[in-house]
């Protein structure tokens, strides 16, 4: 049975090996350019799409988890703030 300790211990070493979301976003746009420019092999062109492709699903990855983060921010600081701004505004107008 595996530690809870090095499945941590794990993900953060496999966390530190990926890339950030703007050092993935920056290898897609090179990659992007080289294939525009026509200048790769069929062999070449066909490895950097392949590459491409596994860093568009990155990117996505993290672009969708960095959504649900906000979600859950919204959910736990914006909603409450919402209901006390509401219930100053009502005290302001005298509805108190």
């Amino acid at each position: 049975m595996s530690k809870p300790v090095s499945s941590a211990k794990g993900r953060a070493e496999a966390e530190a090996a990926s890339p950030s979301f703007e050092q993935a976003l920056a290898e897609l746009e090179k990659i992007v350019a080289r294939m525009e420019s026509g200048d790769l092999s069929l062999e070449q062109a066909l490895a950097s799409h392949k590459r491409g492709l596994e860093l568009a699903r990155f990117c996505q990855q993290r672009l969708e988890s960095a959504q649900q983060q906000v979600k859950v921010l919204e959910g736990e600081v914006l909603k409450p703030l919402e209901k006390a701004t509401a219930a100053a505004e009502r005290e302001a107008d005298g509805g108190g």
